[in-house]
Parts: C-alpha cells; structure tokens; sequence
C-alpha cells in the first residue's frame, strides 16, 4: 500500500514548472560562477553557419559543454580543433530550453599561455598596488602637439597607419620615428632606450606613441615587462599607448597616460583634424568680424550723437563771458551788504564796551587790596615772632638732652664700626672682646682703637 502524499502548506512546497525550475538554476548558477577560468582538452568543435563555436571541454574524469559566440570568437587568432588543450574564460550557465549545463565562453587560448598570462596579471597587480595605474598620475595630452615621437617597428604595418592618419589629419606636425624591436628579446632595451633618446632630443616631443600590430601574448610580451612598464611611468612627456587591436590589453596600456584600441585610433587621438580646425577658425573670424563690425556702427552712432551736442567754442565763450559778469555783480551786492551789516554790529559792541568800562570798578578794589595787604603784614609779623620764640625754645630743651653737649665737656661715645657714620654704640663691657676695632667720637673728631682686653669690677661684700 502506498503511502498517502502529505498537503502542501508552507510557500516553498508549491509545485514549479520546469521552465520556472530551469530558469531559477540559471540564475544561481550565473550569480556564484560569473568569471572563470577553466583547462582542459577540446572535443567535439563544431562551428555553426551562425559563426558561434560549439564544443565540449573535457579531462580524464568529466566533461563540460561549451558555446562561443561569434561576438567573442572573431578576435581569437587561432582555430581550435580536437585534441587541443585550452585555457578558457567564460561564466557558468544552464540553456534552459533543454536544461543543459554549460559555459558560455568569451576568452580562449592555447594552455601554453596560462602561465604567462598568471605571471603578467601578477605583475599587474604588483603596479597597480604601487599606484602606477593611478588616473591622478597620469599627464593630459597636448591639443595642439607640434612634434609628436612614434616609438615602433618602421617595417610594420602600426607605423604606416599612424603615420598616414597624422599626414592627413594635420600635416605639419613634425613627425619623429623611433626604429624599435617589438618582440623578442631586443625589445625590452630598445623600448626603454628609444623613451631615453625622445626625452633627451634637443627639441622633445610634445607628445610620445608606443604602438604595434597584435599578435598573441607571446608577441606581445615585451608591453607586458616591467622595465617597459616602469620607464613609460617615468616619463616627463604624455605617452599614448596603443598596442595591437582592441581585445589586446598589455601593462603598458594601463601605465600610459592614453590607451588607444589602435594604431590609427592612437594618431586621431594626439593629432587636431585640420579640417575641423579651419572650420573653428573660419567660424571665430566670422564671429570676430561680426564683432568688430557691430562695435564700428555703435561707435559711428555714438559719434553722430556727439558731434549734434556739440557747440561752437566761441558760443560757449560768449556764454561764460555772460555768466562771468552776472556772478560779478551778485558778488558786490553781497559784499556791500556784508559791510553794511559789520559796520552797524561794530557799532553796537562799541557802545556795549563803553558801558562795561572796567576803569570805573578799579578805584573801590585797589582800596581793597591795600586794607588786605596791610592786615596781611601785621598778622606775619606777629606768627614770625611766635615761631622764632618756639624755636628757640626747642632748641634750648634739644641741647639739654643731646649727646653732642656732653661731649663738648670732654665725653665720648665708643662704638664698633659697621659701616654707618656713628657705628654700633657700645653700652657694656660684654659688647666688645679683646681685638675688636671700636671708635670712640669726641666733640672735634673720632679715635680709632683695638681692645687689648676687658674688666669688669667686682662687686662689693655686703
């Protein structure tokens, strides 16, 4: 008996289509695996009319189907064929119209290139680390370069094309070509030495063109050095790189200043067309005529307009002649008023002046002054005689207890020197030891001594 199926209940258990169910594992699949890298041995290579490349990838152990479509395999340079080992980038996918898994393939090489390309996106990184691809380091082209140098294989055909776009674009450019190596192992000295000669060249170029044809990694290996990469960084002129065709990506390209897809594209992008740059000039010329022209009639308006205001000289003297002479008489009236109207103000003070004659209050205070100065010198003489008779009297009670009396009576007074005038008085036998200095001043002057030694006296018996 078979067990009976359970309802569904929760959202995750509802039954999908397989349109639903394929195109859900699509999409999971296009979302872990968008960009791998993947080796193996190719099987079953059919090309379709379409153009687009179907084969199956395979190993000793599995295999995995894999399409190409012809907007991705026109710029591989090599038919792959069965039995070949590749190396192959793609993104992971499922054709969901028959639910097949799959690779949808955009980059294939021969195996032999893996290790190059690991060693080149190494280095890449190694410069990119360092900052050499940096958009903030990088110079701005010239818009007008009068000299331009092309380092490059003079018999390839890179140089041919730039050469050809720049003589049409804008023949007077002075064009100077560098004969370089562009693979093999003289390509590395030669790139680096041709940077060395344009920088060192008696007029330097304005701008440098790094170019070449394409060609397999291997071809393209000495863009990929970094000594190559270094010395383009290095450089104090702006450097255009253009290396092989657009799919070709080298270090260069990314430590230049300007990458350019090609050659050709390369010289359009450092050269002006001249065409369009006669059209600029003919168009500035119009517009510098149209300019001058309308600036020419305004000031030939301006100038009419001027010469309709403008008066005779002689009218205008005669004009001045009658305003001069107005102004003159206006200038006496107001100066006769002005007199008038002084002379009757002076009057007045004057009259003022004689009322308030200060001869008149002169007598009554003289009399004051001499009534002021004869008390003033009787209330003198009496405090004069009032303080002679108080000094006098200090002077008596001063002389009574000063030092100096005594000794005009032939006293002294001993004291060590310290220096002051008088010195440290000495009052008892035990200020002083025997050898002590000690000055003894007398009425007329002061004697100087050394004590030999002290005594006291002995007190009496009860």
């Amino acid at each position: 008996m078979q067990p009976r199926p359970q309802p569904r209940t929760a959202p995750a258990d509802r039954v999908r289509t397989v349109s639903e169910v394929n195109a859900e594992a699509r999409f999971l699949i296009e979302e872990r695996f968008r960009r791998v890298w993947i080796e193996g041995e190719v099987s079953d290579f059919r090309p379709y009319a379409s153009g687009h490349w179907y084969f199956t990838l395979q190993d000793d152990r599995a295999q995995l189907r894999c399409v190409m479509f012809s907007s991705a395999n026109r710029f591989v340079r090599f038919r792959p064929g069965n039995g070949l080992s590749v190396v192959l980038r793609g993104r992971l996918s499922i054709y969901e119209g028959r639910g097949s898994f799959q690779a949808v393939v955009d980059h294939i090489e021969p195996a032999g290139e893996g290790a190059l390309r690991a060693a080149v996106e190494k280095l890449k990184a190694r410069l990119a680390a360092e900052g050499l691809f940096d958009e903030a380091r990088k110079k701005a082209l010239p818009s007008y370069p009068r000299h331009i140098a092309v380092i490059s294989s003079r018999s390839g055909a890179a140089l041919k094309d730039v050469v050809a776009v720049i003589r049409r674009r804008f023949p007077c450019i002075r064009l100077t070509c560098f004969d370089v190596a562009v693979q093999g192992f003289e390509a590395e000295g030669q790139i680096v030495g041709a940077f060395d000669r344009a920088e060192f060249m008696r007029h330097p170029p304005d701008v440098i063109l790094l170019t070449r044809g394409g060609g397999s990694l291997e071809d393209l290996a000495a863009f990929n050095l970094e000594s190559v990469a270094r010395r383009i960084a290095a450089a104090r002129i702006p450097v255009v790189s253009a290396i092989g065709h657009e799919t070709d990506v080298t270090i260069a390209d990314f430590v230049a200043d300007r990458r350019a897809p090609t050659p050709s594209a390369a010289a359009e992008m450092v050269t002006p067309d001249r065409h369009d740059l006669e059209n600029r000039l003919r168009r500035a010329e119009a517009a510098l005529v149209a300019r001058v022209r309308t600036r020419l009639d305004l000031d030939q308006r301006l100038l009419g307009a001027t010469r309709r205001r403008l008066v005779h000289p002689h009218r205008t003297v005669e004009q001045r002649m009658l305003r001069t002479d107005e102004l003159g008489e206006r200038l006496l009236g107001a100066m006769s008023a002005r007199i008038a109207r002084s002379h009757t103000s002076l009057v007045h003070r004057v009259q003022l002046l004689a009322r308030c004659n200060p001869a008149m209050r002169l007598a009554p205070a003289r009399e004051r002054v001499v009534r002021a100065a004869s008390r003033l010198r009787t209330t003198s003489s009496k405090s004069m005689e009032q303080a002679e008779a108080r000094l006098a009297a200090l002077s008596r009670a001063l002389n009574a207890v000063s030092p100096l009396a005594t000794l005009d009576r032939g006293f002294a007074i001993v004291a060590k020197p310290d220096g002051s005038r008088w010195g440290q008085p000495v009052v008892s036998v035990a200020d002083v030891e025997g050898g002590d200095a000690i000055v003894a001043h007398l009425a007329d002057g002061a004697v100087k001594a050394i004590v030999e030694e002290t005594d006291t006296p002995t007190p009496k018996d009860g």
